[in-house]
């Protein structure tokens, strides 16, 4: 189903009709990461319903930073990630539970997942 949205400035005395195709996302939205458990690397997807200052984080279960995924401005759009268990060094991390964290303008949200070697 397709939807439209109208813009207008009144300043400018410009407007427009684009049609929007449904597939723009209208909530943010952290998915669970596939697979879970993973070895050696998983998928975590995300949407951001406008533009927004990114961050995707991995942390321990001290809630200790392992590794940035993602830090920088992103348009409204769904968005894929690839962690390969490696921190920001490099380094394999040790099999165990680790968290995934998201925050984009005012939304925060985690989820767990595990990593099997």
């Amino acid at each position: 189903m397709n939807s439209y949205l109208v813009v207008a400035n009144w300043r400018d005395i410009v407007t427009a009709v684009a049609e929007r195709d449904g597939n723009v996302p209208i909530e943010f939205l952290l998915e669970q990461n596939y697979p879970n458990p993973f070895n050696p690397e998983t998928v975590i997807r995300y949407q951001l319903p406008h533009s927004s200052g990114v961050e995707l984080i991995i942390q321990n279960m001290l809630g200790q930073k392992i590794r940035t995924l993602v830090r920088t401005n992103q348009a409204t759009g769904e968005y894929e990630v690839v962690w390969d268990g490696r921190d920001d060094a490099g380094n394999q991390v040790p099999s165990g539970v680790y968290f995934y964290q998201l925050r984009a303008g005012e939304f925060v949200k985690a989820r767990k997942l595990l990593l099997l070697r």
